[in-house]
Formats: C-alpha cells, structure tokens, sequence
C-alpha cells in the first residue's frame, strides 16, 4: 500500500489524491476499528508475514492521522487537502499562460458549474476538488456496480484531461525544485 502510493505520489498527484480518498474511505468503512482493519484488509494480501506487518503498520498511521485530524467520518487528511490547493494554483498559474489548458477547462467549466448548482448550496470546494471528486464518483459507482450515466463519463472525462495536466505540471514543478 505504502509502494503503490508513493509511486502514485511521484508520478501522478491526482491518482494519488484519489487512491488515498479511497484508502479514507476503506478505513472508514471499519469504523477505524484496528483489529477489523487487519482481519478483513491485511490478511487479505497474498504477500509474506513480513509485508504484512508493514501494510499493517501503513494503514494503522493512516488511521492514527485520520483520528488525529478528526476527520474519521467525513474529510480529508490535511496533506490532501495542501495537495489540492496546490493543483488550484497550479490551475489558476495554467489559464492564464496555456490556451490549450484554457481550452480544456472550457469543457469541463460546464460540468463543474452544474456540480455546483446540484450540491444545492453545500461547499464543493474549489474547482480542482470539484473534479476530483467527480473522478472518484465514477470510479465508486463502478466499485459499487452502479450504472454510469452519459453524463457522468463525460464529466469524468473533462474533469481528467484537467487533472492529468495539472499532475503532469506539478511533477515537472516538484522535480525542477529537487534540483
């Protein structure tokens, strides 16, 4: 889990923001209760004793943030949350410099104006959080075997081509600080 999402983390911030939401949520659906996290999660992983305790110890430090940060019901990990207030800068730095992002975020503004209006005056967040939650909408609807509207996979997609160039700035950003 710790490997899967630090190379998420390295290579693409949006996939990592969405699979970490997933991990928030998979604790969640224990109630954080430690003991139903390692039977029903970790013993379920084919791998050694070893690898084990270690899966162990990730999804137990992630419980402990989630519970330190009082977000063990709804919410997301202050890192997140920093993460995608530095997409939404990165997002406003792009309009203004990149007409083919502009571009792009022209199809998606439709689909992030109706979200909005939809959330029936509930705060969305900013508009790269209203596309990430978009994305993993969709991506819990399959989980869920729920059918997926037209609308939704068109939406997804717009909300991706931003997402996905956003990550792709964030890492050449992040590498070029490195150096």
């Amino acid at each position: 889990m710790q490997s899967v999402a630090e190379n998420k983390k390295s290579n693409n911030i949006a996939e990592y923001i969405i699979y970490m939401y997933q991990m928030e949520d998979l604790i969640r659906s224990y109630q954080g209760n430690r003991e139903e996290i390692n039977t029903f999660i970790v013993e379920k992983y084919p791998v050694s004793e070893e690898d084990k305790t270690e899966i162990a110890d990730w999804y137990l430090a992630l419980l402990d943030k989630m519970e330190a940060q009082n977000i063990l019901e709804k919410g997301h990990l202050e890192e997140l949350n920093s993460l995608v207030a530095d997409l939404a800068q990165i997002h406003w730095n792009q309009l203004k410099i990149d007409p083919k992002y502009f571009e792009a975020y022209s199809k998606a503004k439709p689909f992030i104006i109706d979200a909005v209006m939809q959330a029936d005056g509930e705060d969305l967040g900013n508009e790269i959080q209203i596309c990430l939650n978009g994305v993993y909408g969709l991506l819990l609807c399959r989980l869920l075997g729920r059918k997926v509207s037209d609308e939704q996979l068109k939406s997804a997609e717009a909300y991706g081509d931003i997402l996905s160039t956003l990550s792709y700035h964030y890492k050449v950003k992040n590498t070029i600080s490195k150096n």
